[in-house]
């Protein structure tokens, strides 16, 4: 009871220190609103409003059947422009994409002479562009080949193909990247905020303080922890509660308390990497070094910007000895897919196996330091 008792009380220290630290206690609230807002409502990965113009040299029917086929939210309202102004509109930023329909080309396709379709873009815009060329590619395909299907009466094709999206039917990158962001943000500011406990500590000679008074090692790496766990931990479900459900109005599938439940067990591995951090940091700015060394790939290895299954055997199979990719495994199978303790239980069991053997190798770690400091 002695011992928890220094734990608790050494960890509202660290809660009232981070308080007072406005530019930690500022990171924090930006990391869990204004980041996840602008991460979500940035179209990077997807083509949005693109603008398009056309030339119709042709003036038939399939020419304007072309030229209605491209419609919001991928595409602006086509505007028709004349042909010798594509380069000047071009060149100016105006337009992503111009079709050029050339002359005849109704009935050169009604001929089956394989008429050519002009598609010029703006390949600076490069998401845009790449997306695009190929939306652009399939709705004049469908346009060219629903309109011969009914010039020509053929028969439809013998079989439908009816595609449905789970879990995101509309495709909406808002809904993953906003709960990725957040999922990021765990173990970027767990890392910093248990480390830069450790240094601040070093810094303004503190340290030696806490080591004349009948303090353990343990119960002082214990209490920076806790501490800075429960910070970590109240901004993600303020988070998910607040910013993603109200704010942006994204549909959490599966149950928050469980969420956390995870998110708690996993915040002592990415604490316990914070603490070893801070121990082999001696400011600061080695800190910021050695976290860019060993959170980053981390985080962009565990599966929430890519999947694992595009990765190299080898390396999938090495990630799998970081509880961050058991992390966002467990995260997107609760929050996308609505699951229960039943199917996420292995990635709970592994994440907290790992963190506590890391977490031992850390608690270690800065014993030995302390027993070198005094």
């Amino acid at each position: 009871m002695w011992s928890l008792s220094n734990i608790f009380w050494l960890g509202t220290k660290e809660l009232r220190s981070f308080i007072r630290d406005y530019v930690l206690l500022g990171l924090v609230v930006y990391s869990f609103s204004l980041a996840v807002i602008s991460q979500a409502q940035s179209n990077s990965q997807e083509l949005h409003n693109a603008s398009i113009a056309y030339v119709d040299e042709d003036h038939s029917e399939l020419s304007r059947r072309i030229a209605r086929a491209f419609l919001p939210p991928y595409f602006k309202p086509p505007v028709p422009i004349s042909e010798h102004d594509i380069d000047h509109l071009m060149n100016n930023g105006q337009y992503t994409f111009v079709i050029d329909i050339p002359p005849n080309f109704e009935r050169d396709v009604l001929g089956g002479r394989q008429p050519a379709l002009q598609v010029d873009v703006d390949a600076t815009a490069m998401v845009q562009a790449g997306l695009g060329s190929g939306y652009a590619l399939q709705i004049i395909d469908t346009e060219v080949a629903d309109f011969l299907s009914r010039s020509e009466g053929s028969p439809p094709p013998p079989v439908n193909l009816a595609i449905r999206i789970a879990f995101n039917p509309n495709v909406d990158t808002a809904w993953f990247t906003s709960v990725m962001g957040i999922i990021n943000n765990v173990t970027m500011l767990a890392i910093i905020l248990a480390g830069a406990a450790i240094v601040r500590e070093r810094e303004h000679g503190t340290m030696d303080h806490l080591l004349v008074m009948p303090l353990t090692p343990f119960q002082i790496a214990m209490s920076k922890i806790w501490a800075n766990g429960l910070i970590i931990a109240i901004a993600v479900a303020l988070s998910l509660y607040l910013v993603v459900r109200l704010l942006l109005g994204i549909p959490i599938a599966g149950s928050i308390p469980l969420f956390m439940v995870g998110v708690v067990i996993y915040l002592f591995f990415a604490t316990a990497i914070g603490i070893f951090l801070g121990t082999v940091a001696q400011s600061m700015p080695q800190l910021g070094l050695l976290y860019m060394l060993i959170a980053v790939p981390m985080n962009q290895l565990s599966g929430s910007a890519t999947p694992l299954e595009s990765m190299p055997v080898w390396l999938a199979t090495a990630m799998q000895a970081s509880p961050s990719t058991h992390f966002v495994s467990f995260a997107q199978s609760i929050l996308y897919r609505g699951a229960g303790i039943d199917v996420v239980w292995p990635q709970f069991l592994a994440v907290a196996t790992i963190g506590a053997g890391f977490l031992g190798l850390s608690i270690w770690r800065f014993r030995a330091v302390v027993a070198q400091s005094s």
